[in-house]
């Protein structure tokens, strides 16, 4: 079957066709629904893909993020498309990397398929400028779009997120109460979350009178061998630091490793933060102090909003929960 022979049964033009399949308003419901019983009929495509360009909705969605392998970014692909399932709709999972033009890309993509909504996973796609993220404000005139643990004002656009500043705010604070003198912070890129980890870190530091605390935040965007040399390096330049707060739990991960390789004692010599309490934390040796970012709750709540959303109710263009610290063996009692 093709749109000629659907035309042909249907009774109705090559053009009323297209319309109904692009899910146009320029059809009268009786011959909206003829054509859809023709398409039907004929198993020209899936049965509910029909019934929904009917509806002109394909309860389907977008979902965006930078690196599936990253631990963090695959937990939240995993509690959306749980609770998108939950909701009866499907997904469609694109894997942009970090530049721009592969984050247009596949949004462009993603709009061609006519989704309902679109979800971006982390702070990665937000820019420092109002044109790196003119892309993202022009899709917002089209569908509602949803970004996790970034923010981004718009119409039409709507951020959930971890009060990231106060969660990192605590646990240099945390460190210092425990008995650090001079902490230190590795941190990816200043994406907008990792700007809010440094700020908070960057203002605890200025509470306790640490005086050259611009110099004690480093990035980190390597792997996790990357973080031992970038720790031997900073020793190597003569820094004093006795703890670290980690942006992630792989960099706390390779802080630990750093540790075991320089015979310093956890925690007695040298304290450990980490950051989104992964599986990372847990398998550890010794069990990494990390913050718990509620991911999941972050997840259910963009979904539950977007129903919302769809349902025609107002809700709010930001919504911010914090964090709260799950202590282990990295950190002193």
């Amino acid at each position: 079957m093709n749109i000629y022979d659907i035309s042909t049964q249907a009774g109705v033009s090559i053009a009323t066709v297209s319309r109904v399949l692009n899910g146009s308003d320029k059809v009268s419901d009786t011959t909206r629904q003829k054509v859809l019983e023709v398409i039907e009929k004929n198993r020209y495509m899936p049965n509910a893909f029909a019934r929904s360009l009917g509806l002109n909705s394909m309860s389907t969605v977008g979902i965006l993020c930078s690196d599936s392998s990253d631990v963090y970014l695959a937990q939240a692909v995993y509690y959306l498309e749980r609770e998108l399932r939950s909701n009866s709709y499907t997904s469609m999972l694109c894997c942009t990397g970090y530049t721009r033009q592969g984050k247009e890309a596949y949004l462009q993509l993603l709009l061609s398929r006519n989704v309902d909504a679109v979800f971006f996973v982390g702070s990665h796609f937000i820019e420092a400028t109002p044109d790196g993220n003119s892309y993202i404000l022009e899709a917002a005139k089209k569908i509602p779009l949803f970004i996790l643990n970034g923010e981004l004002t718009g119409d039409n656009i709507y951020s959930i997120l971890c009060d990231d500043y106060r969660a990192a705010h605590e646990m240099a604070d945390l460190l210092f109460d425990r008995g650090s003198k001079n902490p230190i912070m590795l941190y990816r890129i200043l994406s907008y979350s990792g700007h809010r980890k440094v700020q908070g870190f960057l203002h605890s530091c200025q509470e306790h009178n640490i005086t050259d605390k611009e110099h004690r935040t480093f990035s980190c965007p390597g792997p996790l061998e990357d973080t031992c040399r970038i720790l031997e390096r900073i020793r190597e330049s003569g820094l004093d630091f006795d703890s670290v707060v980690t942006a992630d739990d792989e960099l706390a991960v390779g802080a630990v490793k750093y540790a075991s390789r320089n015979g310093l004692r956890i925690p007695e010599d040298f304290q450990i933060t980490g950051y989104n309490n992964s599986v990372l934390a847990n398998c550890s040796t010794p069990e990494i102090t990390t913050l718990d970012n509620q991911v999941e709750f972050m997840c259910t709540t963009a979904v539950s909003q977007m129903m919302q959303v769809f349902q025609k109710h107002r809700i709010p263009s930001r919504t911010m929960f914090s964090g709260y610290v799950v202590e282990q063996k990295t950190t002193r009692k």
